[in-house]
C-alpha cells in the first residue's frame, strides 16, 4: 500500500512541539518548534502513512533518498504517494483546534446584536426573553435532520478556516429529549464521510435554568434524569460523549450547584470542561481546579487565587476573544495566567451570540485584545486547545506518530496566519485531515 501523502518543498514546517509535550505553559508557551529553510535547498517535507499518521518529517533531499524517487531514479513522487502537495514558498502548520463551540441550534439572534450595540448587557438580553432560552425554544421545535444539516454546514465552514478538531457542546435543549437530539446530531457527524473534521463532544445540559424551573430543580434533573440516560446510551455504544459542561454564573448555577453536577459527570466517566467566572467572580475556577477540571472556559473575572489553583493542577484555561469583544467584557487576564503557569487555549465560542467560525481571526483578536504573543496564540490554538479536550497525544502538533492533520498557507512564514487579519480565505491553500486533502485552493 502506498504512503498516503507527501508534502514537499515547504519553506517552513511548524511542528509547534517536537518533544511529545501534551501541553505547554509559562515560558514554554512562548516557544514554537519550526523547521525552516535557511540554506536547505529544496525545503522541507512531511509524510503521512496509509493509516493517516505522520511517519516522517525531514529535508526534501532526505525524504527523496528514503523513498527512492526523483533525481534520476526514473520514479516520480506521484508513483510512490497517493497524494502530493507542492508546498514551495509555503508554510505547513498543524490543523487548528477549536476548544469551545456551541454549533447545534436553530433560530438566529441577529436582533440581539443591535440590542448589545445599544447598550444591553448579556443578562439584560436574557431577562428580555432572548439569549440562551430563545435558542432553546427554537432548538426544541426543530427537526433533528434540519439541525444536522445546519450543523454540517457550520463544521465545513470551520474546516475551511483551518480547523481539524473541534469541541461541540449540546446545551440548547435543557431537557432530556432535546439534549439527546443534539447529542445524536453531533454523533452523526462523526460517521459522515463528507465531514472529516474530528469532534470532541461535551454534554452541556446545565447551560441555563429552563423556564418554569428553579435552579435546584434543574440540578436534580441533570443529575438524576439526564446524566443516567445519556450514560446508558454511551455504554450501549449509541453515543460518544467526552465531557460535561455547566454554566457556573450568578443567576444561573452557583458554585455548589455546579460542583454537584460536575462531580456527577465525573462519576459517569466524563471529563470536566465548564464555563466559569465570565460575568461575576464566584470562585468557580477554584472549585474546578479542586475537582481536577480538564478545562475551564471564559475566566474574564477569575481571581488571583483561581489563577494559582489552575496553575497548580494544570487545568487548561480556554479563552474566548470573540465573546469578550462582542459583549464588551473586560478581557480575561491572559498575561497573568500565562506568567503564572496556567496552560492557555483558545476557542471561537461559536454560537448564536458569537457567530465566528475562524480560529485565525480568534488568534488575531487574542494577540491584540489579550496581549498574547503570536507564538502564545499558536500554542493556544493547537497543542493547548487539544489538551483542553484530552486529545493532545494525537492532535495539536506535527510530530511523528501523531495524526496527519495539517494546513498549508501561501506564505513563507507562519505568522501570516495571524497577521493577515480576516484574510485566511486568501492564503489557506490546503486543509488535510488524517492525511487526506479535504480543502484545496490551488
Amino acid at each position: 500500500m502506498k504512503p498516503r501523502l507527501l508534502v514537499r518543498g515547504a519553506a517552513q514546517i511548524v511542528q509547534v512541539c517536537d518533544a511529545k509535550q501534551t501541553m505547554v505553559a509559562g515560558d514554554a508557551s512562548k516557544e514554537i518548534a519550526v523547521f525552516e529553510t535557511d540554506d536547505c535547498v529544496g525545503g522541507y517535507a512531511l509524510v503521512v502513512n496509509e493509516n493517516g499518521i505522520i511517519s516522517d518529517i525531514d529535508t526534501d533531499v532526505a525524504i527523496r533518498h528514503k523513498y527512492n524517487y526523483g533525481e534520476g531514479s526514473g520514479i516520480q513522487a506521484e508513483d510512490v504517494f497517493d497524494e502530493v502537495i507542492d508546498a514551495r514558498g509555503c508554510c505547513v502548520l498543524p490543523g487548528l483546534v477549536d476548544a469551545h463551540t456551541h454549533p447545534v441550534w436553530a433560530g438566529d439572534r441577529v436582533n440581539e446584536f443591535a440590542m448589545k450595540l445599544a447598550g444591553a448587557t448579556y443578562m439584560d438580553v436574557h431577562k428580555a426573553g432572548g439569549g440562551i432560552n430563545f435558542t432553546v425554544t427554537c432548538t426544541r421545535e426543530a427537526k433533528e435532520d434540519d439541525l444536522y444539516q445546519s450543523f454540517k454546514a457550520r463544521l465545513l465552514r470551520m474546516m475551511a478556516s483551518g480547523t481539524t478538531l473541534v469541541e461541540c457542546k449540546s446545551g440548547y435543549g435543557l431537557d432530556l429529549e432535546t439534549e439527546m437530539k443534539m447529542l445524536r446530531v453531533i454523533d452523526r457527524a462523526r460517521y459522515d464521510p463528507d465531514i472529516p473534521i474530528q469532534i470532541s463532544t461535551t454534554y452541556c445540559g446545565a447551560h441555563s435554568v429552563p423556564r418554569g424551573r428553579t435552579a435546584d430543580e434543574a440540578v436534580t434533573d441533570v443529575i438524576e434524569v439526564q446524566l443516567p440516560a445519556i450514560s446508558k446510551e454511551v455504554q450501549r455504544g449509541r453515543l460518544t460523549v467526552d465531557s460535561i459542561d455547566v454554566f457556573c454564573e450568578k443567576g444561573v448555577f452557583n458554585v455548589e450547584q455546579s460542583r454537584r453536577m460536575l462531580q456527577a459527570g465525573v462519576d459517569h466517566g466524563l471529563m470536566i470542561n465548564f464555563h466559569a467566572e465570565e460575568l461575576n467572580p464566584l470562585k468557580g475556577a477554584e472549585m474546578g481546579a479542586e475537582l481536577g477540571a480538564q478545562a475551564i472556559s471564559h475566566l474574564e473575572e477569575i481571581s488571583e487565587e483561581g489563577i494559582r489553583a489552575m496553575a497548580l493542577v494544570k487545568s487548561v484555561a480556554v479563552l474566548l476573544p470573540t465573546t469578550a469583544y462582542i459583549l464588551r467584557l473586560r478581557p480575561p487576564p491572559a498575561r497573568k495566567m500565562i506568567d503564572a503557569g496556567v496552560p492557555v487555549a483558545l476557542g471561537t465560542d461559536f454560537n448564536p451570540n458569537a457567530f465566528c467560525t475562524s480560529m485565525p481571526l480568534v488568534m488575531h483578536l487574542a494577540c491584540v485584545t489579550f496581549h498574547m504573543s503570536m507564538p502564545e496564540a499558536l500554542n493556544a490554538a493547537t497543542i493547548n486547545a487539544a489538551a483542553s479536550l484530552g486529545k493532545s497525544s494525537q492532535h495539536g502538533s506535527l510530530e511523528v506518530g501523531k495524526r496527519g492533520d495539517l494546513i498549508v498557507i501561501g506564505a513563507a512564514r507562519w505568522e501570516h496566519l495571524i497577521y493577515q487579519f480576516g484574510g485566511i480565505s486568501d492564503i489557506l491553500k490546503y486543509v488535510v485531515c488524517g492525511g487526506k486533502v479535504c480543502v484545496s485552493k490551488r
